[in-house]
């Protein structure tokens, strides 16, 4: 089982570099980045540079406020500074964000972005052997690009293409291109992931002809993790609070009727988050998740004091069949 550890999102610059190191120490194969109020090129750059061996991924860069041909570039930089430790993970976001805070049109979000997983695609293949670029998809048009612009091979694989997505056509258009989908927490339950998301990337994957299996899968359970049972108990408390307001949103509530509850349910935190001092939770993630994804996102506790049970935890986990 892939073990990814995502960056919280506020972390500041100059902290970067060494909270990835200590991922790294803990054992984690990814480091997650997301985009919230710094660059995830910038923070990648920073991770990249302070590890040797950890994979690094953006979970999510915003696609449509930038341009195919500039989201390359960067990845394509990251990719061969790193030496291939670099994968590239580009989402829709809603329509409120991009209007509102980028200031970019929005459009057919599923079409839109699997027309930009396209063009990527076209854009690498002419960094990689030098053959003109020719990309005219419904919404991407890419028919120049200069040698002089050209940043030439990396003789590596071109960065692999995550995505997420909540609806059944983003879930479908994932399965027919994406090299790999992170699940969105709200979708995240094995019961769920059985139900509705791995049948439909595969619906999507048979469509477009793939013999590889699909892309790869990644859940986001946030699970609770804790030393003790009492720390677990106050812990529970503030899930209880986060979830009644995830799931105030009408777009969540859907995975809600998959399992049969409610958002005011009183036991939605037991039924819905696998919990956990830190030595029982490889049993519980294994009765989860054990053949039914290819790795897990965990939360980093901001102390170290508990490093040891956490990486420890972190290897016990990674043994975990994948699916």
């Amino acid at each position: 089982m892939q073990m990814i550890a995502s960056l919280p999102g506020r972390t500041e610059l100059r902290d970067v570099a060494e909270w990835a190191v200590r991922v790294e120490r803990l054992g984690f194969d990814v480091m997650h980045v997301p985009e919230t109020v710094h660059d995830p090129f910038v923070v990648a750059a920073l991770a990249l540079g302070a590890t040797d061996r950890l994979i690094v991924r953006t979970s999510m860069v915003v696609a449509f406020p930038r341009s195919p041909m500039v989201t390359a570039q960067g990845a394509w930089d990251l990719a061969g500074y790193s030496g291939g430790r670099f994968e590239l993970g580009i989402a829709s976001q809603v329509r409120g964000n991009i209007v509102g805070r980028f200031s970019t049109e929005w459009s057919d979000p599923v079409g839109r972005l699997g027309d930009y997983i396209d063009a990527l695609r076209a854009i690498f293949t002419s960094f990689e052997i030098g053959e003109p670029l020719n990309h005219e998809g419904p919404h991407y048009r890419f028919t120049r690009l200069q040698g002089y612009f050209n940043p030439g091979p990396l003789h590596l694989p071109a960065p692999p293409i995550w995505t997420g997505g909540v609806n059944r056509n983003m879930c479908v258009m994932a399965g027919a291109k994406a090299d790999g989908f992170v699940c969105h927490p709200t979708s995240s339950h094995p019961r769920i992931l059985v139900a509705n998301i791995l049948p439909t990337l595969a619906q999507g994957a048979s469509a477009a002809g793939r013999t590889d299996g699909g892309p790869a899968v990644v859940v986001n359970p946030q699970p609770l993790l804790a030393d003790s049972p009492a720390e677990l108990a106050v812990q529970r408390e503030h899930r209880r609070t986060e979830l009644a307001f995830l799931y105030s949103t009408p777009a969540y509530q859907q995975q809600l009727k998959v399992l049969g509850l409610s958002a005011g349910d009183p036991e939605l935190v037991d039924l819905l988050v696998p919990q956990g001092v830190y030595a029982e939770m490889p049993a519980v993630l294994a009765e989860w998740y054990s053949g039914v994804c290819a790795g897990m996102v965990l939360s980093v506790p901001v102390d170290d004091a508990e490093d040891a049970a956490l990486g420890a935890m972190v290897t016990q986990c990674a043994a975990i069949p994948t699916g």
